[in-house]
């Protein structure tokens, strides 16, 4: 049997392209998918890959990019939506609904699509894994208006569609990372919007999560070893959630 087929969206860079090269290292044949796609061609070359564009928000776009994929391998295996986008840290007096409704868009809606997209093509081939990045942000309360309830809207969408396809062998299961060195987040650290330094302290293990780190938890649970494993959020986060409550007691306890 030939090697499976992954598709990640997003791949181009950060947690996308970390993702996408576990995945090749694994012996995954892997779809980038990406609006960059020249960016996702530099990493389909470097892995072995292939790179098909796509605006995950854009019905039509996600459609054509599924018949592609089919049309290629005859199949799909795997789908990791890691495409999305970050938003400013606004009050609601400041955060305009264009912002709003693009980062609702991409995040949840573009992770809507291509589920729905991929997913009832895994159905009807008799199995499947999907693993939708969301963010520890849609599991607590922080200055994100747009992007903690979109990414809290693809946790419990994950939920919805792993009760929806499991009956037909497809898996769907959720990682949320913390606070991770990617180029996204290297932006809101140059402009200050974040400091390292709190960040940081903001976790029990006092760094920043790896991007490679979040592509492990994201291989495992695409993988067969995981293979009892719906509906699920895995939260891959430094100690972030157990860090916070802390701070009601002067902080965590540094040696």
């Amino acid at each position: 049997m030939d090697s499976p087929v992954a598709v990640v969206t997003g791949a181009a860079s950060g947690i996308g392209e970390a993702c996408a090269r576990a995945l090749a290292a694994a012996g995954h044949q892997v779809v980038l998918a990406d609006r960059r796609v020249e960016d996702a061609q530099r990493v389909a070359v470097d892995i072995g890959g292939r790179a098909i564009a796509v605006d995950v928000a854009e019905e039509a776009s996600v459609a054509a990019a599924a018949q592609a994929v089919m049309d290629a391998f005859g199949r799909v295996d795997i789908l990791v939506n890691s495409a999305g986008v970050l938003q400013r840290t606004l009050p609601p007096g400041q955060l305009t609904m264009k912002e709003w409704d693009f980062v609702v868009r991409v995040d949840l809606r573009g992770t809507y699509l291509c589920c729905a997209e991929f997913g009832q093509r895994m159905a009807a081939g008799g199995g499947g894994a999907i693993v939708n990045i969301a963010s520890v942000a849609g599991m607590r309360s922080g200055p994100l208006h747009a992007y903690g309830p979109a990414k809290a809207g693809v946790i419990s969408l994950s939920e919805c569609l792993a009760a929806e396809w499991g009956p037909s062998g497809v898996r769907v299961n959720t990682v949320s990372p913390g606070f991770t060195a990617t180029p996204a987040l290297s932006k809101g650290l140059d402009t200050h919007t974040l400091e390292e330094e709190h960040l940081k302290a903001a976790t029990v293990l006092n760094r920043l999560v790896r991007a490679d780190e979040i592509a492990a938890a994201v291989v495992f649970l695409a993988s067969p070893a995981a293979s009892a494993i719906t509906g699920i959020n895995l939260p891959v986060d430094c100690g972030y959630l157990v860090a916070t409550p802390w701070a009601s007691y002067g902080g965590l306890r540094r040696s």
